[in-house]
């Protein structure tokens, strides 16, 4: 299965983040990765969990604005360069990225990076032609 994120439209006032998060923790979901996007007076956060269907439910039941979107989770070398040469990859073969970011753990000794692509299934095929490691999201949002 194919790793899921969940991003929340909040208004950049103190509290609402927390409020979001505790809305989570109350219903014992687990934030793997996350990340924001400031816009002005709102922001999108973007995260990685371990129950994606329920976080969304939860988050909805309790007002906020959320969905849920599939992204790709790539293993990469943890070597200076790794992610310039996947870039180049992704150029030679058209693929345009609408935003990414790191996740926080690795796996093993590799480095996990999350990337959503303009035409998903197009860069999948690519990345598994090429080679690439995709983590599956079972694997990367854990169970806890």
């Amino acid at each position: 299965m194919d790793v899921v994120q969940v991003s929340i439209f909040l208004e950049n006032k103190p509290g609402h983040l927390q409020n979001a998060l505790q809305a989570l923790a109350d219903r014992n979901i687990n934030i793997r990765t996350l990340t924001i996007a400031e816009m002005s007076d709102f922001g999108i956060v973007r995260m990685i969990v371990n129950q994606p269907d329920e976080a969304v439910q939860t988050l909805r039941s309790n007002g906020f604005t959320c969905s849920s979107t599939e992204v790709l989770a790539l293993e990469l070398e943890d070597v200076p360069g790794a992610l310039s040469q996947t870039l180049e990859t992704f150029r030679q073969h058209g693929l345009n990225i609408e935003y990414m970011y790191a996740f926080n753990q690795k796996r093993g000794d590799r480095a996990v990076m999350i990337f959503k692509f303009d035409d998903m299934a197009g860069a999948k095929r690519v990345l598994i032609e090429e080679g690439y490691k995709i983590v599956k999201g079972a694997d990367i949002a854990g169970t806890s």
